[in-house]
């Protein structure tokens, strides 16, 4: 219990009004104990500070490959970057794990997040403990900003398998359009052709 109390002692207060999308800029470099990079991949899901889980060796080579692969293939005017914040809403500030956006938005160094208006497709790839909210909460979310594409890739036995959504303007809600084994071939935000079994290992 001592140890317990004694690291709620350091751990950072949430505001009278709560968490906003804003504080994660202000969040301090250490962790209660003094752990290094603490705050370093977290994100505000509906004013809740969620920490994400070390990767598995899957999710880390997915993220690499597919943000080599999409940068390989961005027309001049977007850039493909990985695990970048989106600024949705007050509060409502996750970090999908590859982005698309523009080009001169990726360019800025001092850049902390992203606008919905500044993304045109997230990936996320699932992991056991981000289940729930890469299938529902973010999804839900990406469409309610009005961002147009977004990709959700799974772990087929130890291949993967990608779900690509596309925005209906109408109702603001995202549409499957494919579900991709083996190959991945989109004309949409640009054209993509990517050989999935031969994505490094």
């Amino acid at each position: 219990m001592t140890d317990v109390t004694s690291a709620l002692d350091y751990w950072p207060a949430p505001p009278p009004w709560g968490w906003t999308a804003d504080d994660l800029d202000r969040l301090p470099s250490e962790g209660p104990n003094g752990e290094p990079d603490f705050f370093k991949h977290v994100e505000l899901i509906d004013g809740v500070l969620v920490f994400m889980s070390p990767q598995k060796r899957f999710h880390q080579r997915m993220i690499r490959s597919l943000t080599e692969a999409l940068g390989d293939r961005t027309p001049e005017q977007m850039a493909a970057v990985d695990q970048m914040d989106v600024k949705l809403g007050h509060r409502m500030r996750p970090c999908p794990d590859v982005l698309v956006v523009d080009a001169a938005a990726a360019e800025d160094d001092e850049r902390t997040c992203y606008t919905p208006g500044e993304v045109h497709l997230v990936v996320e790839v699932v992991s056991p403990e981000s289940e729930d909210r890469d299938r529902k909460t973010k999804p839900f979310r990406y469409a309610e900003a009005g961002i147009p594409h977004f990709w959700r890739v799974e772990n087929n036995g130890g291949k993967p398998v990608v779900y690509v959504y596309e925005l209906d303007p109408a109702t603001r809600a995202y549409r499957l359009t494919g579900i991709h084994h083996g190959r991945l071939t989109v004309p949409v935000p640009f054209p993509i052709d990517v050989d999935l079994d031969k994505l490094p290992r």
